[in-house]
């Protein structure tokens, strides 16, 4: 069937909740950093499953771990006994957590129950309800991440009263920089700006955890200024708060590091939340976090019928084997170098680049309107719909921000490749050479 006739067929059921319009296209297959569809039309993947395929689609050694374990044993519960696999990936994983002393790891499905998580073993351990996060912030669909979450008003609209007891700050975001501001003057406003809440009517000795994501994602893949977020994790130590990192889309070698708060190493958080490339896009997560923090909570305050299943925590372990083997942290490390002096060379050439924030294969690039500086949706539509049409999958996020996410395993040819149809493309939005958006696209 075509791409049209499976639309077609699967609309007439399909919620609308459930997926961000973009290109009316089915995934059919893909190979590293290649996709193809249903009408045989192939893509560079710029996007890898919103980062959740790090090691790239269908790789050899973990298409192998999941057919060898699919053959012995699918699904028994991990809440009950033990299998295999996870009981090998656990020592793993508790061993690369950017966490000092003894580390326990628990479970999940997905990066968004990882967050939930993460809010239970910290008012388990603290015995103290309130829950700071920041705008900006995606950590999640279920009640609590999307509570904590600050990105999208259809994560709020109808669906409220969320979880009560969560306060957001304003993420330090390069747009709210005051013109002539230095690093540390911003820093430190921003700082003041985080303390306000304490300040006025959220005790911080009645405050159980505060919730970063160090390099937002879907906000716009900003990262914290090392002298602010150094600030709010010393204000967390000395008032007892517990210290959390969303590592769902940042980790595991996405940002040129094992993870996102390897930028930062005065930092050494309480808890990370892990998903999405931990098992290459099967459903498991898992939160990394101190022992004592994690023993906080009694069984079954965390289960799962179906986290860390034999096949996921495989499929885990032979994904840690290819990021270790292939050295896909240097990799991204340096093919993110390549991207971030390719795109430094567009901001110089189109005027409609604004800001540029790369850190290894991994970024946003701000498309604006020249005249104002303002962000220009309908520019940044028409360049995605372009490089799809030139052989690239790209999406937006906040509107305007392309998101440069390909897999870690992308070949330096592919990569050039798509280089030259996004040179192609923004060349041709620069000429008025493409039309309007016919539809509304992105979030």
């Amino acid at each position: 069937m075509s791409n049209k006739e499976i639309l077609e067929s699967e609309q007439q059921y399909y919620a609308q909740a459930d997926r961000i319009k973009y290109f009316d296209i089915v995934i059919k297959s893909g190979k590293g950093a290649i996709l193809t569809d249903e009408d045989d039309h192939q893509y560079i993947d710029l996007l890898s499953s919103a980062s959740a395929t790090n090691t790239g689609h269908s790789h050899p050694h973990v298409v192998k771990a999941i057919q060898d374990q699919a053959a012995k044993l699918i699904q028994y519960t991990p809440a009950y006994f033990a299998n295999e696999p996870e009981a090998k990936l656990t020592p793993r994983l508790a061993k690369l957590a950017p966490i000092e002393g003894d580390v326990r790891v628990a479970y999940g499905n997905s990066g968004s129950d990882a967050n939930d998580a993460i809010i239970k073993f910290a008012r388990a351990y603290t015995k103290r309800q309130y829950i700071v996060s920041f705008t900006g912030a995606y950590h999640g669909s279920t009640y609590g991440s999307i509570s904590t979450s600050g990105v999208s008003l259809n994560m709020t609209r109808k669906i409220g009263p969320l979880l009560p007891g969560v306060v957001k700050v304003p993420f330090p975001s390069p747009w709210y920089r005051l013109k002539g501001e230095t690093d540390d003057e911003f820093s430190d406003r921003m700082f003041e700006a985080f303390k306000l809440p304490f300040e006025t009517y959220l005790p911080a000795d009645e405050t159980a955890l505060i919730e970063i994501e160090a390099i937002q994602g879907d906000g716009g893949f900003l990262k914290a200024p090392e002298r602010y977020l150094n600030k709010v994790y010393d204000f967390a130590k000395e008032n007892g708060i517990m210290f959390a990192v969303d590592e769902v889309n940042q980790g595991l070698g996405r940002s040129g590091t094992m993870w996102s708060i390897d930028h930062f190493p005065h930092i050494h958080p309480d808890m990370i939340a892990v998903g999405k490339s931990i098992a290459s896009g099967l459903p498991l997560s898992a939160v990394l976090g101190r022992a004592e923090v994690m023993d906080a909570l009694a069984a079954p305050g965390n289960v799962y019928t179906t986290a860390g299943n034999p096949v996921t925590t495989a499929s885990a372990n032979a994904t840690l084997d290819v990021i270790e083997s292939e050295n896909l942290v240097a990799r991204s490390a340096k093919l993110g170098a390549q991207a971030k002096e390719f795109f430094a060379k567009m901001k110089g050439k189109f005027n409609f680049i604004g800001d540029v924030r790369i850190f290894g294969l991994n970024g946003g690039i701000d498309i604006v309107d020249p005249e104002t500086g303002k962000a220009d949706n309908q520019a940044a539509t028409k360049l995605i719909t372009r490089i799809f049409e030139l052989g690239a999958l790209m999406i937006t996020v906040r509107g305007n921000i392309l998101r440069f996410q390909p897999p870690l395993v992308i070949k330096e040819a592919e990569l050039q490749q798509a280089f030259q149809i996004l040179e192609q493309a923004m060349q041709e939005l620069n000429d008025g050479k493409i039309a309007d958006p016919t539809t509304k696209m992105g979030w």
